[in-house]
């Protein structure tokens, strides 16, 4: 993970550097804005990586020059394989986004649907806790 966030850091340093620059030749302020929330978005996916990494608390294969393809090995997490949930998801952004075009009336009812269907899709792998007092 080392990389990933020298990385980041290395691209958010970049874009702050050309927002400086774009800034003393007299660019636009919405081009300058976009550059330094382009600096801000690397700077803080290199932060968490950084954490992350400091949390782990080990070397990684990817860090390790060498490692063999087997010790990055195992399982990487959980994929819904037949999960329903990013249609609506996806419709009700569709209908947010198209809301603002046509009117705030359809842009929140899409922005409700779309959270029903948010919470929805974060708990769809929950399992209620069971008592033990019956």
């Amino acid at each position: 993970m080392k990389t990933n966030w020298v990385l980041f850091t290395g691209i958010g340093l970049f874009y702050s550097l050309m927002a400086a620059i774009y800034w003393v030749i007299g660019g636009e302020p919405v081009g300058i804005a976009c550059l330094i929330l382009s600096a801000a978005l690397a700077f803080m996916v290199g932060f968490y990586v950084w954490f992350t990494q400091r949390k782990i608390g080990e070397i990684l294969p990817e860090d390790n020059l060498e490692a063999e393809i087997s010790d990055g090995a195992g399982e990487l997490g959980f994929y819904s394989p037949h999960s329903w949930w990013p249609l609506p998801v996806a419709a009700f952004a569709v209908l947010a986004g198209l809301g603002l075009i046509i009117g705030w009336w359809l842009t929140a009812i899409a922005a409700g649907g779309l959270i029903i269907s948010i919470v929805g899709f974060v708990t769809e792998y929950e399992q209620p806790e069971v008592s033990a007092h019956h």
